[in-house]
This record gives C-alpha cells, structure tokens and sequence, in this order.
C-alpha cells in the first residue's frame, strides 16, 4: 500500500482489518480512506483526531484515541505464573502466546510481527477472571524474548488508556498519540 500498511484480522466481529500510517500526510491519508469499502476496516495513524478528522469522507467514525509506543527489547526469561502455562506458536510472520489456566481455559493472549529489527505486538487480552496476576506482564516479556531471539530489537504497539499503564511499568514510552477511526457507512 503506498500510504502505509493493511492487517487482515480474522477473528473479531468488530473489526475486518486495519490500515497502518507510519506518516500523516492529507493525500495518504484521504487515499487510504478512498480506498476502503468494506465496513469494520479501521485506520490508525500518529496524530491528534482533530488534525485527520476533516480529511475524512463520509461513514468514518473516530472510535478512540490511542498511544503509539516503543521500547528498546530487554531479554527477561519469564515464567507463567503459578497454575498457568503457555504456548508460543508462529504462523508465518505472526507470533502467538497463549495463557491457559489449570483447567484447560484462556487466560491471557498476545501476538506480534516481525518487521526486521522490529517487532509491532498487539492484541494482549488478559480475561477479566485472570486479571492482577501478572499474565500480561507474563505475555508481554514472552513476545519480547521471542522477538530479539529473532533479531529484533525495537518493540512498537499501539494502546489502549488501559494497556498503557502496563506498557509503561515495563518500560514503553509513549512517543504519539494514535489516531484510530472505523470505516461505517
């Protein structure tokens, strides 16, 4: 894509995919919303909402405001916390860590891709009963000692209000805001 990237999400009735732009430009950013016609397709870019909001054509929604983020990687050696184990798999470029509890169910989940000397971590979910025990900590150090066995260094995410605050205890900064709308004719 010339203004950035597009992330398919397969699994998640509020969203179908997203396009990423690295640079917020009004030509990339009106092109990238020309471009979409299939609803639940979001778009994220490093911005104030205001700055982007008149570049957008009609059916675009402003969803939420997120932090775009980045952090140095640091090996860690985790270990799940007691009563839970993990997997790590990878399918194609996308690595998945899964928390199961001691009976078998979800507990916490991340992913991320490897972008050379860089990884983008997203969709760390801790479920509600699993919560305060250290399991997105738990992912999070997991992602990372993934990525730098890999080669990768840099770490980036974008996040929630809530996430940052986890983010930030393992040493995220916060480096822009992250403009996030939703395509919804």
């Amino acid at each position: 894509m010339p203004w950035g990237l597009y992330i398919e999400v397969a699994d998640s009735p509020a969203e179908r995919g997203r396009h990423v732009l690295p640079e917020v430009d009004e030509a990339l950013v009106r092109s990238a919303a020309a471009s979409v016609d299939v609803p639940r397709t979001w778009m994220k870019m490093p911005a104030e909402p205001e700055e982007i909001e008149p570049w957008l054509p009609q059916g675009w929604a402003w969803e939420e405001s997120g932090h775009l983020m980045a952090v140095d990687l640091v090996a860690s050696a985790p270990v799940a916390p007691e009563g839970y184990t993990a997997t790590v798999e990878v399918i194609g470029a996308v690595v998945y860590v899964r928390v199961l509890d001691a009976t078998g169910e979800p507990a916490a989940q991340g992913q991320m891709a490897l972008l050379g000397e860089a990884t983008v971590v997203d969709r760390v979910v801790t479920e509600e009963a699993h919560r305060r025990r250290g399991l997105g900590n738990f992912v999070m150090r997991t992602l990372a000692d993934h990525a730098l066995d890999q080669g990768a260094v840099l770490g980036v995410l974008g996040a929630t209000d809530a996430g940052r605050a986890l983010y930030e205890t393992l040493g995220w900064k916060k480096h822009a805001t992250l403009a996030e709308c939703v395509y919804r004719p």
